[in-house]
């Protein structure tokens, strides 16, 4: 896992410092530039990025990590990229060629890599790519599934409504919505209010 990570990590930064190079120089660079050049020129002269058991996945979503952050950063969305250093926010991201990944209890076959086990069970789905991260000293997937979900029938695409003073509301389909209670309870008051204040007009004058 260090080792996925460490190499994600270098690509992510040479990339990033290649990405300053090339602007300063006058050039527009871009992820699909930068990946090309580095999987042809760069990557056959580290031996320890092509060892056995390491996912050669990892580079690609490296640059494209690289690329989602200029991204945010011409659209407003986030600041200028910075370099990663060692040990803070490790990750890495595998997936198996465009094949989905199954996945599901406390076991995960990993592309690559092979069989790792999970402190918690995973849901049983399907994913095509997995992010691996370290937190501490614990590391942690992630990843994205479907789920099917049960959609809801509209009875009807529009409905009427007519206000009332009986009834608050009247919809077209029939349903009708009575007024507030407390606008009656309201209404009561009011006349004893009413009845009291003519009761008492009615004694001053005539005791006057």
């Amino acid at each position: 896992m260090s080792k996925h990570a460490g190499i994600a990590r270098f690509t992510y930064n040479w990339g990033l410092a290649t990405w300053q190079n090339l602007y300063n120089d006058g050039f527009k660079p871009n992820k699909y530039l930068l990946k090309k050049f580095f999987n042809n020129h760069v990557k056959p002269e580290f031996e320890w990025i092509k060892e056995k058991g390491i996912c050669q996945k990892i580079t690609q979503f490296a640059f494209e990590q690289l690329g989602d952050a200029f991204s945010r950063f011409f659209s407003g969305k986030g600041g200028y990229p910075k370099f990663k250093k060692k040990g803070q926010h490790d990750s890495f991201t595998v997936d198996a060629g465009g094949k989905p990944i199954p996945v599901g209890g406390v076991r995960v076959k990993l592309p690559t890599i092979g069989w790792v086990k999970t402190y918690e069970g995973l849901p049983h789905a399907t994913t095509t790519k997995v992010t691996i991260s370290r937190i501490a000293d614990d590391w942690y997937i992630a990843f994205a599934y479907e789920v099917e979900t049960e959609s809801t029938q509209k009875p009807v695409d529009v409905v009427g409504v007519d206000l009332g003073i009986k009834e608050l509301a009247t919809l077209s389909t029939g349903v009708t919505f009575p007024n507030p209670k407390a606008y009656k309870k309201s209404i009561q008051k009011l006349k004893r209010l009413s009845k009291a204040l003519a009761r008492k007009t009615c004694m001053q004058q005539q005791s006057s």
